[in-house]
């Protein structure tokens, strides 16, 4: 049975490097999301996005979209089989909005939702200064109300997450290794 994995929480918490850490330990395969901004320095269309305009972003049956300093981003139904297509288990990050979307348009049996946070959020500034983001950035960020929102696991979302408290990288691998058996388990 096909799979997703969907990951959130605030920045700073370790999405990303759990997303490569399920693509090159258990091979589990990124949902590629769509935009309108244009690529950056070193972007590829297919790995990093899928580079679109306006019509061609119109044409797709999105699961999720927001709109950002004038650009879309979104996730497909398109992408999503494509990365089904390379392996049964796929992963996605999202904020707890689209999380919230996926849990209404997709059967739940086929969802596994991991929540990142860790037990001291002064730890987020410096895990976003030490990626190499500027301050005045992720001091922007850290006042955004989509950062606000996500450093807390929604109630409504509670009974679908997997929590991890990301403050030891050998104890969160441990846990993705527990939620790993499972979903290979129930496929």
């Amino acid at each position: 049975m096909q799979h997703l994995i969907i990951i959130a929480g605030a920045s700073g918490t370790g999405k990303t490097t759990v997303r490569d850490y399920l693509h090159q330990e258990y091979h589990v395969q990124p949902v590629i999301t769509h935009t309108t901004r244009l690529p950056r320095l070193h972007e590829k269309d297919g790995i990093d996005y899928y580079f679109e305009n306006d019509a061609s972003m119109q044409k797709l049956h999105l699961l999720e979209k927001v709109t950002y300093n004038n650009y879309q981003y979104g996730s497909s139904l398109e992408g999503l089989q494509r990365a089904w297509q390379q392996h049964d288990i796929a992963e996605i990050v999202l904020d707890t909005a689209g999380v919230r979307t996926y849990l209404q348009k997709l059967p739940h049996r086929q969802l596994t939702f991991i929540f990142l946070t860790v037990s001291d959020q002064a730890q987020l500034q410096q895990r976003m200064l030490s990626r190499g983001d500027q301050m005045q950035q992720v001091l922007h960020r850290m006042h955004s109300p989509e950062y606000q929102r996500d450093l807390h696991l929604p109630t409504d979302l509670k009974p679908y997450a997997h929590v991890i408290v990301n403050d030891d990288w050998q104890q969160t691998k441990q846990q993705l290794a527990t939620i790993m058996q499972k979903i290979n388990e129930e496929n």
